[in-house]
């Protein structure tokens, strides 16, 4: 063989084990299985616009929202495993979706890989402007005085952590507490905001902006210690509820059998864009604990946090539907 055709089938091999973007710049969709305005959505419009620029193709947000990110998550699974498509999710449809319910439509361990993750957070328990309880021990006086113990706490979606949690305060404070599914982190705080629900519990991400502006405000966090974000509120273990110390985690994941070099080229792109001082700046303020992990710190903290849950879940009684 020739010194030309040699250089020229090299050149040919090489191009093949580029990722599918980098070959032409084709288009990088990146999925969101929650609605355009929440947190999951404006964290990936962030790293979408930065990974853009190392990645050298458009990196597009595509939101599919509905249940807990199920359908996200079928669309992952559907998509070719050629790297061009990408699902930024956390904990609750990958640890807790397929441990309550019975057919998800899709195995993490069997259909996707783990990519990169970008940062742990807190769920909180936080109240609308109008209710007139200005504490977690307030707000349960309140019921109990006002509405014979009865109320209905909003959640981002069904058989989620946050349904479990409100199970747990029922039964740690004697209350008639209902879990109201939202579809998603957005459509729940809209409608706390207009005091159509006096509580709700969501993440940090979702809900910090509107704790600032006073239109609504957290009066508990999970998680092992307060958050730097919100320095006055304490957490569920200060009032007497340990057991949530567990921090839920953001990643990407990709579909089962995409290149290792897409895999190991976009983690490495998005360690880079976390270690950008703006980024990490924005996303700390949007109350995240930001930290790379790759692809096999990412398995593991996945499989931890299942663990975590699955022994909840056990001891709540709850079947998957």
């Amino acid at each position: 063989m020739s010194h030309t055709r040699r250089h020229l089938l090299a050149s040919a091999l090489a191009a093949a084990a580029l990722p599918a973007w980098a070959q032409g710049g084709k288009p990088l969709r990146l999925l969101v299985g929650f609605p355009p305005g929440g947190g999951t959505d404006a964290i990936a419009r962030l790293l979408a616009d930065k990974l853009k620029d190392r990645l050298g193709a458009p990196v597009v947000v595509e939101n599919r929202p509905g249940a807990g990110g199920q359908i996200a998550a079928r669309v992952l699974k559907a998509a070719p495993a050629d790297g061009t498509t990408l699902f930024l999710t956390h904990d609750h449809t990958i640890s807790i979706l397929p441990q309550v319910v019975k057919n998800p439509g899709f195995a993490p361990d069997e259909d996707f890989v783990p990519v990169a993750g970008i940062a742990s957070f807190v769920n909180g328990f936080a109240l609308a402007g109008g209710t007139p309880a200005r504490s977690f021990t307030g707000y349960v006086d309140w019921l109990r005085s006002q509405h014979g113990g009865k109320g209905a706490v909003g959640i981002p979606a069904p058989a989620s952590t946050p349904e479990f949690l409100v199970q747990l305060l029922a039964r740690r404070y004697q209350l008639d507490l209902v879990a109201a599914p939202y579809r998603g982190g957005a459509p729940l705080l809209a409608d706390m905001m207009g005091n159509q629900i006096a509580a709700g519990i969501g993440s940090v991400q979702d809900f910090i902006e509107s704790h600032r502006a006073g239109k609504i405000r957290f009066v508990a966090v999970l998680g092992g210690k307060r958050q730097a974000e919100l320095p006055d509120v304490p957490t569920f273990a200060e009032l007497g509820l340990p057991g949530f110390e567990d921090m839920p985690y953001y990643g990407f994941y990709a579909p089962r059998g995409t290149p290792q070099k897409a895999i190991d080229t976009f983690s490495a792109a998005v360690a880079e864009v976390l270690a950008l001082p703006a980024v990490r700046e924005q996303l700390t303020h949007m109350g995240l604990t930001v930290g790379h992990m790759n692809p096999a710190q990412l398995a593991a903290r996945e499989q931890a946090y299942t663990q975590v849950w699955r022994k909840i879940i056990q001891t709540s009684g709850f079947q998957p539907q």
